[in-house]
């Protein structure tokens, strides 16, 4: 299956649940709030060392973060683009596992 193909059935799954398009009901605070518990999920799911649930809590962040895009009319491409375009250029180490910018 290719990305866009996902992506075109993930919106039509959106507009079908009432979260996006003509008279959708989602609003960015209330998608900003979804991601943040799939997120949490995420957490749980790696402490646990749990690859069924990180792969389901990556794919939920995923439908959030493209529930949000539509709401905000941006692509998530231009959305990885311009991050692309700052941490492409940024320096820093890793301590500890994380990588950390330079000041």
């Amino acid at each position: 299956m290719s990305y866009q193909y996902i992506e075109n059935e993930i919106e039509i799954w959106g507009i079908e649940k009432g979260i996006i398009g003509p008279g959708g009901f989602g609003t960015a605070a209330s998608q900003a709030k979804k991601t943040a518990e799939e997120v949490e999920e995420l957490v749980n799911a790696v402490c646990a060392d749990n690859k069924a649930e990180i792969i389901d809590a990556i794919g939920d962040i995923g439908v959030t973060l493209l529930m949000q895009c539509h709401i905000q009319g941006v692509t998530f491409t231009e959305c990885l683009e311009a991050a692309h375009a700052v941490i492409s250029k940024r320096k820093g180490k890793m301590v500890d596992g994380v990588f950390v910018k330079d000041a």
